[in-house]
């Protein structure tokens, strides 16, 4: 099979997609840390995705990175993986494929607390940095809708991100996350203290 010698010069790491991804991580892992100081998670946002800056998850990225678009749908779309993304899901507990295990007994367990709120911080905070202008409050449920289908998660955890992603629409960020409606909403919908 020939490789198409244009797609060889689109997924080439220069400078620019460098800097761009660096720029992107950067500014998404403090709009997290923003959104963890509203949850009370303040820890959780600090060391939030610090996988990013490890080698496989850097370089892939700035190879794929295209402004507006996720380096990992990029990458996909050309090898058909990404190893990004393997690296990433499996480091970081605020994602819920890492709590997936198809040989465990209980396949979707309760995600504890502080990794579901620093979750929610967090696929906010990438829609507001890919979408940036365009980023409505009604975009994270949107997303979750088009998505949710295909997440293997306890259905505690789909009904309350649910109801958290229904709030943000109908009342924005500043009213639904914060740390006493958190808390609430998760000994509410998941019957656990925190």
């Amino acid at each position: 099979m020939k490789y198409d010698s244009k797609k060889k010069e689109e997924y080439k790491i220069t400078l620019g997609k460098f800097l761009g991804h660096l720029h992107n991580v950067n500014m998404h892992r403090f709009k997290v840390f923003c959104l963890c100081c509203r949850a009370g998670i303040p820890f959780r946002g600090m060391v939030h995705d610090l996988s990013k800056y490890s080698f496989v998850e850097f370089f892939e990225s700035a190879k794929y990175y295209k402004k507006g678009y996720s380096p990992i749908v990029n990458s996909k779309k050309d090898k058909g993986y990404s190893e990004a993304w393997l690296h990433h899901k499996g480091k970081n507990k605020h994602h819920y494929q890492y709590w997936y295990d198809y040989e465990a007994p209980n396949q979707t367990p309760i995600i504890p607390y502080k990794y579901l709120v620093e979750m929610v911080c967090d696929t906010l905070a990438a829609g507001l940095t890919y979408q940036g202008k365009r980023w409505t409050k009604d975009y994270q449920l949107n997303y979750w809708f088009k998505t949710r289908e295909q997440a293997r998660i306890n259905p505690k955890i789909d009904f309350l991100l649910t109801k958290i992603y229904t709030d943000i629409s109908e009342y924005g960020i500043k009213k639904t996350i914060n740390k006493k409606n958190m808390e609430y909403l998760y000994r509410k919908y998941i019957g656990e203290s925190k």
